[in-house]
């Protein structure tokens, strides 16, 4: 008895193995996933919070700021985890720091534009919308001065320290919708929400509950949201569900989410940070004459490092005679095997200006490219440029 992981290989069922150690396809289904959305949001547990819209719990930025740190925090977090799993923080950025970070924006989107490069974007069309992969980066050397006084930001900091701890890694992605741009497919976000689908149920089920713990999504409005300029569409309390990163590509979750979603309207300043597991995506630009511009926050555990800088490329290029002379005996597990110990597993982090994930959630890794290279039978020579090239769209 046993259920697919991917195409090659399989488990056993939950019946033979420790119960819920895997994901099964049984766990999946539509029925379990709306019971778990059964849960309302009420104020009266969250004492910090001044109203609640469609489910979203609302907070006040400058109330937080005279409010007892640590207690804000521990609500935060069971807001994250047992709660809607949504926060808002009206009034998180002043218009004195948001307005500059919005002028060198466009500035960098300007020149993007004028150097003909389209930045590609994982869940919608290319060129449609405009969008500055590793803003963070390019604000602090375009406007040092604004980035620092954009990222001095408390309420960023209390709600990140909260969820990932004293030490935390900030990226950001600034993502303009144009009028009349389409809205994001609903998704589960950053790891295990980029991993390809036919590969997530080999993936044991407590890393899917880690994997939301490891990342802090957030976003800041730069302008005002009504309701038809598209704000992200959100499903609260749909972090809950323990299969949701392998159900959230399955049709009838789309459908359920189409019709469930909601979406509270921002004004600019205002700041909405979710667990990344939330069922969201960024909703349909119907306006005609907002370009609706969000500075996309990623905010990361800095955990998440190997102890040890190793040079993978080297490795690989060392080993491939061996790699492809175990492929030539039909020894085809253990290259798998060799070539996932030898090789970087991870697209990130990557330099998405160049290494873009265009027609996928992430681009190929290191062990993806060295699989092809297997399976091309590529020449060491022709492996090498396929490495150099890979690791030349990585730099920043």
């Amino acid at each position: 008895d046993c259920v697919p992981v991917h195409s090659k290989t399989c488990v056993m069922s939950s019946t033979l193995l420790h119960p819920g150690a895997w994901i099964q396809d049984a766990d999946c289904g539509l029925d379990g996933f709306v019971a778990s959305l059964q849960r309302t949001t009420d104020l009266a547990d969250y004492p910090h919070a001044h109203d609640v819209r469609s489910g979203v719990l609302v907070y006040s930025a400058d109330a937080l700021a005279i409010a007892d740190r640590r207690t804000v925090q521990a609500e935060l977090i069971r807001a994250l985890t047992d709660g809607p799993g949504v926060v808002v923080f009206e009034g998180a950025f002043t218009d004195d720091v948001v307005d500059p970070a919005s002028a060198a924006f466009t500035e960098l989107i300007d020149e993007q534009r004028a150097a003909g490069s389209a930045a590609g974007d994982h869940f919608g069309k290319p060129g449609a919308n405009d969008r500055i992969w590793n803003a963070a980066q390019k604000l602090a050397l375009h406007a040092p001065q604004v980035f620092a006084e954009y990222y001095a930001n408390d309420t960023l900091a209390l709600i990140s320290q909260a969820w990932l701890g004293p030490r935390y890694q900030v990226t950001s992605q600034v993502n303009v919708v144009n009028p009349g741009g389409a809205a994001q497919v609903p998704h589960r976000d950053y790891h295990l929400g980029f991993v390809d689908p036919d590969e997530l149920s080999g993936y044991p089920a407590h890393l899917h509950r880690m994997s939301a713990v490891l990342t802090l999504q957030g976003a800041v409005a730069h302008c005002d949201m009504p309701l038809e300029s598209g704000p992200t569409m959100l499903l609260p309390h749909s972090q809950r569900f323990e299969a949701g990163y392998i159900a959230f590509y399955r049709p009838e979750f789309i459908a359920y989410f189409a019709e469930h979603m909601v979406q509270t309207p921002l004004r600019k300043g205002d700041a909405v940070f979710f667990n990344p597991a939330l069922y969201h995506g960024a909703g349909a630009n119907t306006s005609t004459d907002i370009r609706r511009m969000a500075n996309l926050l990623q905010v990361s555990s800095p955990f998440g490092r190997a102890m040890e800088s190793l040079d993978r490329a080297a490795m690989v290029r060392a080993v491939y005679p061996t790699l492809r002379a175990m492929k030539a005996a039909g020894r085809h597990r253990d290259v798998h095997n060799a070539v996932v110990g030898t090789a970087e597993g991870y697209a990130f982090p990557t330099n998405l200006d160049l290494d873009q994930p265009i027609g996928s959630l992430a681009p190929p890794s290191q062990v993806d490219l060295v699989l092809t290279a297997l399976e091309s039978d590529y020449t060491p020579t022709e492996l090498d440029a396929a490495l150099s090239g890979q690791a030349e769209r990585r730099i920043p």
